[in-house]
């Protein structure tokens, strides 16, 4: 029997539990906490699993999200709650690095609960997931976008048949078939200014009290990006299906102000790749969020694009910051010329530091994420990234605004260029590729330095370019520790 204080109810999120749930979203956990307990303290909110529940109660269904990584909850927890719950459906957002505990989760169900599923790997790997023994009670794999194909498979799963972009195995043919007939393609692009704001009770620490005191609420500004970084999920190679569009300025406003009167927020993180993007984009948000006066109480995080903010003018840069722009996270990943090229990220070193330096000096903060062990990245051109962290580091000390540095190694995703390109040297297998494994850099969980790395930290223990794993991790290490470092002495 489940103890009191982890019952499924206590923990899954968003629904009314007097009434029969019509579908429950399961966040599955990065790894198994069975094995060893989960050391963050904050995780990113399912804000996809929110906007598809949000618009699925919207249409008068009991829609329910249990968050299993934010809650650290165990697997064999995980599926007894599922199971307790009985929900007609079940709802889960397949990940690369977290689809064996999908699948494990997937398999427990009891049988007479339904399964959907989606995600990035669900479209990098239909096939494969549809053919896993343990998702042989998949009814639906919905490909993209999902919030009107939901709620037309909760109206009739039989509905699969007429919806694109839906898969299922044939029960006779025994094989993946797909959905979709004349006139239905509308529900691959939804509207997003008509979609309902999410309904943060679906989301566990959303919004949250941030270390400043501020409440602090997560946001989606656009969806698509036109990139097509090679290691990067996102790539626009990737996601063919997803047309680019960008909410109004007018409702994004009134999903902020909605949120200060309900919530008290005064902090938002535009978690999308197009925000700080689009020079378009950057020039109608900064005159909206000016005619509204929204730097006069908020103040706002937000993704960026180095190339485009190369060219942003000093008065565009200084209109950012009247109107409320705290930090801006940057995608750096290298400091080496060669494997910028090879990464398609259209930047190079000196525009990083120009980058870097114009938005700190005017009180922004930076966050650079970098990645190290590329396919083909040597010795010298890995020590090309550590140096450029501790440039940035030394470039802006002193300056109103930081720099913080948040370093990755390098694991290849189904269905991104470079996903293709490793597959095509005929030297790896897609069992290979897929071999996650979560990685330790804590020793032994005692290490704060590296607490809040602990959702970040896998691998497939492949060596990839000239540098050994060993190596890339002990520099992973290494500047995660000066970064806490630096932030502790700050």
């Amino acid at each position: 029997m489940l103890e009191p204080s982890l019952h499924p109810n206590s923990l899954a999120a968003g629904h009314d539990p007097a009434r029969p749930i019509d579908l429950l979203f399961v966040n599955a956990p990065l790894r198994d906490y069975g094995e060893r307990p989960r050391l963050n303290d904050f995780t990113l909110p399912v804000l996809g699993m929110a906007y598809l529940a949000t618009y699925a109660a919207a249409q008068g269904f009991n829609v329910a999200v249990l968050d299993a990584e934010a809650h650290g909850i165990p697997i064999a927890e995980s599926i007894d709650h599922v199971n307790a719950l009985a929900p007609r459906w079940v709802g889960l957002n397949l990940l690369a690095p977290t689809y064996e505990m999908s699948a494990r989760i997937a398999a427990g169900l009891d049988p007479g609960i339904k399964l959907m599923a989606g995600g990035h790997h669900a479209k990098a790997m239909p096939a494969q997931i549809l053919t896993d023994p343990r998702m042989n009670r998949c009814h639906a794999l919905v490909l993209g976008e999902g919030e009107t194909r939901v709620v037309e498979l909760l109206k009739d799963h039989r509905s699969r048949a007429d919806l694109p972009n839906v898969m299922w195995v044939d029960p006779l043919l025994h094989k993946p078939v797909s959905g979709g007939r004349p006139g239905m393609n509308h529900h691959l692009a939804p509207d997003i200014d008509a979609l309902p704001f999410v309904d943060r009770r679906y989301l566990t620490q959303d919004p949250r009290m941030a270390e400043d005191g501020r409440i602090e609420a997560n946001m989606v500004g656009a969806r698509g990006c036109p990139y097509d970084c090679s290691f990067c999920g996102a790539a626009v190679s990737a996601n063919p299906d997803i047309q680019i569009r960008v909410r109004r300025p007018d409702n994004i406003i009134a999903e902020m102000e909605e949120l200060r009167a309900r919530y008290g927020v005064t902090a938002f993180r535009f978690v999308d790749d197009l925000f700080l993007g689009a020079r378009r984009v950057i020039d109608t948000m900064t005159t909206a969020f000016a005619a509204e006066r929204i730097g006069d109480w908020a103040v706002w995080d937000a993704t960026g694009r180095i190339n485009i903010l190369d060219r942003a003018s000093d008065q565009t840069l200084d209109a950012l910051v009247a109107n409320g722009l705290r930090e801006v996270a940057l995608g750096i990943e290298s400091g080496n010329p060669r494997v910028l090229e090879y990464i398609d990220k259209r930047i190079h070193p000196d525009m990083i530091r120009t980058v870097v330096r114009r938005l700190t000096e005017r009180g922004i903060n930076v966050k650079g994420y970098f990645i190290l062990g590329f396919p083909g990245e040597t010795t010298d051109e890995l020590a090309d990234t550590v140096n450029l962290v501790h440039q940035l580091w030394d470039t802006t000390d002193g300056q109103p605004g930081r720099f913080r540095s948040s370093v990755f190694e390098f694991r290849p995703y189904p269905g991104t260029p470079e996903w293709t390109r490793l597959m095509a040297t005929g030297q790896y297998t897609a069992e290979q590729l897929l071999a996650y494994n979560a990685v330790d850099l804590t020793s032994n969980g005692v290490d704060e330095a590296m607490r809040q790395r602990d959702e970040f930290n896998f691998s497939v223990g492949i060596q990839f370019g000239g540098v050994p794993v060993e190596q890339v991790r002990r520099h992973l290490a290494e500047l995660s520790r000066e970064q806490h470092a630096r932030l502790v002495t700050a």
